[in-house]
């Protein structure tokens, strides 16, 4: 035992949610009275031990690993470019959806109109865009429930950590996905200056609206990866009880912005490595749309193309383009710590401990338990989206999977979300007639965001 235990040693699980609130579902079920607290489902869908890979035993291992190439896991997409309903967010982006295999295209046969959106290295292994008549027969009314994806820093589609996911979820072909691509990744080109940050959850809105009206009896969910479960945090915030997803994960976000980059930035290792690789990864994208993005008279290109780090880059085009003074008034704006509590539906954190990234200091630790929506799950071990197991499977993907699965075939989605508070008398406030309470009672509003967005752009 001895050994096996050297050999698959587990990290430790815990659970965070609140105390106090408990969010009753209701079982699936013709008649079914049956409730599952979202706390039960969430400790259910999770495996009690977190055996991982002995020789990545900690998180800078764990994170180095995901930059070694495994193509294992294919998943196909068909792309269509959407043009931006909103004029003040003018542009297109590119949404890609899961498809049955086929030959890809090969490099240089894409059509005038194909070309114009792709980045001349050409699509993403894998990809190829729908034809007209291929879109057009796209709407259906099935039930099959749908996953709407969201990728990382410079990520796409083509991310490894997402096809984890999603590959299991569509290989019975109970479930499709689609994957909104941030404006300027996965090959794109951009048509006009606008970039994403971490609050552009515009094209989210509309990708999601889309899907409503496309695919009416479709369940929508959501899982967000690192930047993108920070972008989606704010989505589903600012969209309350309108939400038109019906539950939604979020995977190794960095919740806190500024908390996480004073963090990368307190470390040789944080800095030089991690912070300087992501920085180097922007200035990339920078460049493949420098045409573009130039055209704002904000921009100094030169500034940019003299960064070196992450912060430095946020600094020079991030605050120049949105109109921040600063990357820490932008990550202060940016953060999704405080709109988780104004999701109204419910949602599974998921976060590892020595996660270099997204530092265990900006988890949102006191706000999970203020909401009866959200438990989030943490693990001692495995780094920024590795959690890598013997074989390079990933072991977050079975809690992940798991509970997409639970919300989608076992929770009746129709009936709303009821909240449980048990009635209690705090003792310092047991005698009211002797005690009022005549403070002032403002509303907390987290969405309550510094930089109004139209207003800027519109200016």
């Amino acid at each position: 035992m001895g050994m096996l235990s050297w050999l698959r040693p587990s990290g430790r699980v815990s659970f965070f949610h609140s105390k106090e609130n408990n969010l009753l579902l209701k079982k699936a079920g013709k008649g079914s009275k049956k409730q599952v607290t979202l706390t039960e489902l969430c400790r259910a869908a999770t495996p009690k031990t977190c055996p991982l890979n002995p020789l990545l035993f900690n998180g800078h291992l764990q994170t180095a690993w995901t930059t070694v190439k495994f193509d294992d896991v294919p998943v196909y997409y068909k792309r269509w470019m959407f043009e931006a309903d909103d004029p003040v967010f003018s542009g297109h982006f590119a949404v890609d959806f899961t498809v049955d295999p086929f030959e890809a295209p090969k490099d240089g046969q894409l059509a005038d109109q194909e070309r114009k959106y792709t980045q001349p290295s050409g699509l993403p292994e894998r990809t190829a865009f729908y034809s007209t008549e291929e879109f057009a027969a796209l709407p259906s009314d099935d039930t099959k429930p749908m996953l709407v994806v969201l990728h990382g820093l410079s990520g796409g589609s083509h991310e490894i950590y997402l096809r984890h996911v999603v590959a299991p979820l569509i290989a019975d072909g109970n479930w499709k996905a689609c994957v909104i691509n941030s404006r300027g990744c996965a090959q794109t080109k951009i048509t006009s200056g606008v970039l994403y940050n971490a609050r552009a959850t515009w094209d989210v809105r509309q990708a999601i609206k889309w899907l409503r009206k496309t695919f009416p009896n479709r369940p929508l969910f959501g899982i967000g990866f690192s930047l993108g479960a920070n972008i989606l945090t704010n989505y589903l915030g600012e969209e309350g009880e309108a939400c038109q997803l019906k539950a939604a994960v979020l995977c190794a976000s960095p919740w806190n912005l500024e908390v996480s980059s004073v963090s990368l930035q307190s470390s040789w290792i944080g800095l030089n490595v991690y912070s300087k690789v992501m920085g180097s990864s922007m200035r990339r994208l920078f460049e493949q749309h420098v045409e573009e993005v130039s055209k704002n008279p904000r921009v100094d290109v030169q500034a940019i193309r003299n960064t070196k780090y992450l912060h430095e880059f946020d600094r020079a085009l991030q605050c120049a383009s949105w109109g921040y003074p600063t990357e820490g008034a932008y990550y202060r704006d940016a953060s999704s710590v405080d709109s988780l509590l104004a999701i109204k539906i419910p949602f599974f954190a998921v976060q590892a401990e020595d996660d270099p990234v997204a530092t265990v200091k900006s988890l949102p630790f006191q706000e999970i338990g203020k909401t009866p929506y959200g438990v989030m799950m943490t693990t001692s071990w495995g780094g920024h989206l590795g959690w890598f197991e013997f074989g390079g499977n990933r072991w977050f993907v079975k809690p992940v999977t798991n509970f997409l699965n639970t919300m989608a075939k076992e929770v009746d989605l129709e009936t709303p979300f009821e909240v449980e508070t048990p009635e209690k008398t705090p003792g310092h406030i047991a005698n009211l007639a002797s005690n009022l309470d005549t403070a002032p009672k403002p509303d907390f509003n987290p969405m309550r965001r510094k930089l109004d967005l139209k207003s800027a752009l519109l200016n």
